[in-house]
């Protein structure tokens, strides 16, 4: 696999609690916008990040932004 799969086209909006997160970077987790291993065999790597406290982040959902995990944007243009 050499392209990730656009999930939507549009952001994610995820209430997220403190501590680490898996944003699914492939596109083929069940449980969008985190993964849940699909990715294996892919040669496409899970994105791995941190928040210190409760709050609400928007995930990319195309899978073509620049600042993985989070949206920038990118969506409006496909």
């Amino acid at each position: 696999m050499t392209k990730p799969v656009c999930t939507q086209k549009s952001p994610y909006a995820v209430e997220l609690e403190p501590g680490d997160h898996y944003w699914c970077a492939c596109g083929l987790s069940k449980s969008q916008p985190f993964c849940d291993g699909s990715h294996e065999g892919t040669g496409i790597n899970p994105v791995k990040f941190a928040v210190t406290e409760r709050e609400t982040r928007y995930l990319c959902g195309c899978r073509g932004t620049k600042g993985q995990p989070f949206c920038d944007g990118t969506h409006s243009e496909l």
